[in-house]
């Protein structure tokens, strides 16, 4: 099978993820800037850090694409889980800004952070074991070591969230900001596998 329903579908749920997000968002009863700051202010935070990691991954998903010419079931249900991880990003975001960072919100909210990285790295696996260890997305990938750092953030996260008590929501969201800023700043390996796979598309015509 082709990529392109999967890719079609997944840009659709990504686009009501953040649809149902900025829905979330209260508007203030005030009129002025002091009514959206302290009504408003915390939503919009916690609402531009969801907004990034969807992006980030919907990013990362169009370029990862790239380097797959087919699927077959079990990439199917992998991204399956990746969308499903994802989708339950409104609910712990508006929890978490409800809840004005309190520890069990924070803490689900970074489990459903780890899950969706879980469910990213799996849909890695599985295209890489149907295409074999010399498929292209394998030798962008590399020792993936930005995913490590990025999930050993979320780990990290919650586990301050859940042992200290007073602290840690904040020392978590600190954690989940700073795997956010890791991976905004673009990931080169996967871009020149793209151009080369390009390029070689390109001469085989």
């Amino acid at each position: 099978m082709r990529t392109s329903r999967l890719e079609a579908f997944s840009d659709g749920v990504l686009a009501i993820i953040i649809t149902i997000m900025v829905l979330e968002l209260a508007v203030p009863e005030g009129h002025d800037l002091s009514a959206l700051v302290h009504e408003t202010g915390v939503g919009l935070l916690t609402y531009l850090l969801s907004f990034v990691y969807v992006g980030i991954y919907w990013n990362n998903h169009h370029h990862m694409f790239h380097l797959v010419q087919r699927i077959n079931g079990g990439v199917l249900w992998a991204n399956l889980a990746l969308l499903f991880s994802l989708s339950l990003f409104p609910f712990t975001t508006a929890w978490v800004d409800e809840s004005r960072f309190a520890q069990t919100p924070v803490v689900v909210y970074g489990l459903n952070l780890l899950a969706a990285s879980a469910a990213y790295l799996v849909l890695q696996k599985v295209i890489i074991s149907q295409e074999g260890p010399s498929s292209p997305l394998h030798a962008a990938i590399g020792s993936d070591v930005k995913g490590k750092v990025s999930t050993a953030l979320y780990l990290g996260g919650v586990l301050c969230a859940v042992l200290i008590s007073d602290s840690g929501p904040w020392i978590a969201v600190g954690c989940f900001v700073s795997a956010a800023v890791l991976w905004i700043v673009p990931d080169r390996r996967i871009d020149r596998a793209v151009r080369e796979v390009s390029v070689g598309d390109g001469a085989s015509r």
